[in-house]
């Protein structure tokens, strides 16, 4: 996982977001309020819900068009307990929390490409593979 990810407040406007995301070179970013995980805002989210239905990106707020309800594993999940969470709910990135729920990083399926145990990484290649595919015949 990439530990001490960055995290927003659900006020930060959708410009600043995507300049993060940009600068960081990432694909998201969680919200946070009060010291807790109320969503997560992917680059897809900026584009479907933000661009895609003509906000206005300078005044549009990430708490706007981020996903809320966010999926997540705990620290001391197993790998393969934390790719059947994104296979399970199709998606590339998964905040990692400690049992007292506080962020200690996020794990990704490039995280996993890159330094997972090699028996993952034919999983990973055909979860990313499907999921590009899909998005492709949309």
């Amino acid at each position: 996982m990439t530990s001490h990810a960055e995290w927003i407040a659900p006020t930060l406007s959708i410009t600043e977001a995507a300049r993060k995301l940009r600068d960081h070179k990432i694909g998201c970013l969680p919200v946070g309020e009060n010291d807790r995980l109320v969503g997560i805002l992917t680059d897809r989210d900026i584009v479907c819900r933000a661009v895609a239905g003509g906000a206005d990106l300078a005044t549009t707020k990430a708490a706007d068009v981020m996903t809320k309800g966010v999926t997540y594993c705990f620290e001391d999940d197993t790998i393969e307990a934390a790719i059947d969470q994104l296979e399970a709910n199709r998606i590339h990135h998964i905040p990692v929390l400690s049992r007292q729920k506080r962020m200690v990083g996020i794990l990704s399926l490039s995280d996993l490409a890159s330094r997972g145990p090699q028996n993952l990484l034919t999983r990973v290649s055909q979860l990313a593979s499907r999921d590009s595919s899909r998005s492709a015949a949309h």
